[in-house]
């Protein structure tokens, strides 16, 4: 068995916490000193107007938060609930709070909380969040999310939130009368715009060009407004490359052309935001499932494991068979004889009653065999928090957060 090394640790904590129980495992587990040391080359690599923001929505979980808090710029929440679990655990963090359809409690605890920013999604939003404001007494910076109008070609990803129709920010015929609301506001400070049109974006010079048209428009409507702007929101959207692994986004040779495009005499006042969550803790985090059951079912092998999709949706959303590497177990207690596989590709599946619950399909195997255990990596982000927990009252699995105080523990075991 060949593994990445950066998944040595993950793979150590696999094998202690099969040992210390009598159940069939499942678990996720987290590197929290990978994640530092893979935040601590994103900022590295960024231009010095750049700043770079966490996605909460991506992992909340409070472990992670801390983990990233004192790395990056601040943590961008897209709810009072994210807003609130934010300055619980990460208190006197930067914020800035974005999505749509923000209720006036929301716009309200926002602004008592001081946030950096407030992404206005609509007119609507604006003159809300302009009333609650005024009445606080307060000032809030502001940037306006617009929906630009682009090319498909310009927006070729599996999910879009702009670029074309969508829910997502306000039509650019509403900028200008946004503009002059915000200037008239005494409670709104409007600081510049927001573009968040994609995800999942796997070419850096596909992002770089996307890039390009923000800074088109930031310098049109700048000459158009006769005012600096001086915050640009371009968003996140880079993506994990889940059925390539081995050709993920090229972040240094992204950074490469923005240091050409940021370093602009123009641009050299502008602090220009990015809002990443997927390609920040995605890499960090491994599901482990243990194989309960192989059987052969008209001509094909599934692996039935527990868990499954309602712990781990990111297969099933993204559309793809994750992969996966097995970790052989060779204790076995029955008496009878250990069910296993030989040269055959193999469907995982896990517990739930329904046929979408597959992890990976027909996936070629040396060996497989009953009670070993399946690592399912780049599991970081926008897999156990977008997942159906509840669904059949299965229990939850384990967490298990790996710091770097305690890689020793680990691997010991």
């Amino acid at each position: 068995m060949t593994l990445p090394p950066d998944l040595t640790d993950t793979v150590a904590a696999a094998y202690r916490l099969h040992a210390d129980q009598r159940d069939p495992l499942c678990a996720y587990i987290y590197d929290l000193n990978a994640l530092q040391a893979h935040v601590d080359r994103l900022v590295a690599g960024l231009p010095a107007n750049a700043e770079l923001f966490y996605a909460v929505k991506a992992n909340s979980d409070a472990p992670v938060l801390q983990a990233l808090s004192d790395r990056m710029a601040g943590f961008e929440v897209a709810s009072g609930g994210e807003l609130a679990w934010v300055n619980r655990h990460c208190p006197g963090s930067r914020v800035i709070f974005g999505g749509p359809g923000k209720t006036a409690a929301e716009l309200r605890a926002a602004v008592e909380a001081g946030v950096d920013c407030v992404h206005v999604e609509s007119l609507l939003e604006l003159e809300r969040l302009s009333s609650i404001a005024e009445r606080s007494g307060r000032t809030v910076p502001v940037l306006l999310r617009v929906n630009l109008n682009l090319s498909p070609d310009q927006v070729a990803t599996s999910l879009t939130m702009g670029g074309r129709s969508t829910p997502f920010g306000m039509d650019e015929a509403d900028v200008a009368l946004a503009v002059d609301r915000a200037e008239r506001s005494s409670g709104i400070s409007l600081q510049g715009f927001h573009f968040h049109l994609l995800s999942h974006q796997l070419s850096a010079d596909a992002q770089l060009a996307l890039i390009d048209r923000y800074l088109a428009q930031l310098r049109s409507w700048r000459r158009r407004f006769g005012r600096a702007f001086p915050v640009l929101n371009v968003g996140g959207g880079i993506g994990i490359n889940y059925r390539s692994p081995d050709q993920q986004f090229d972040w240094d040779a992204f950074c490469t052309g923005l240091r050409g495009r940021f370093g602009a005499a123009d641009l050299q006042g502008t602090r220009i935001r990015f809002e990443l969550g997927r390609y920040v803790t995605g890499f960090c985090g491994s599901y482990v499932m243990e194989v309960m059951d192989i059987k052969r079912n008209l001509g094909r092998y599934f692996a039935v494991c527990r868990g499954g999709t309602h712990h781990f949706r990111t297969p099933y959303a993204q559309g793809h068979s994750h992969p996966f590497h097995v970790l052989p177990v060779d204790a076995w207690t029955l008496p009878i004889a250990r069910p296993e596989i030989r040269q055959q590709p193999v469907t995982v599946v896990g517990q739930l009653c329904t046929p979408k619950d597959v992890l990976a399909t027909d996936t070629r195997l040396a060996r497989l065999r009953v009670g070993d255990l399946l690592l399912f990596p780049y599991a970081g982000a926008y897999a156990w928090h977008i997942s159906h927990h509840d669904f059949l009252r299965h229990p939850h699995p384990q967490q298990l957060y790996l710091p770097a105080e305690k890689r020793a523990k680990a691997l010991a075991c």
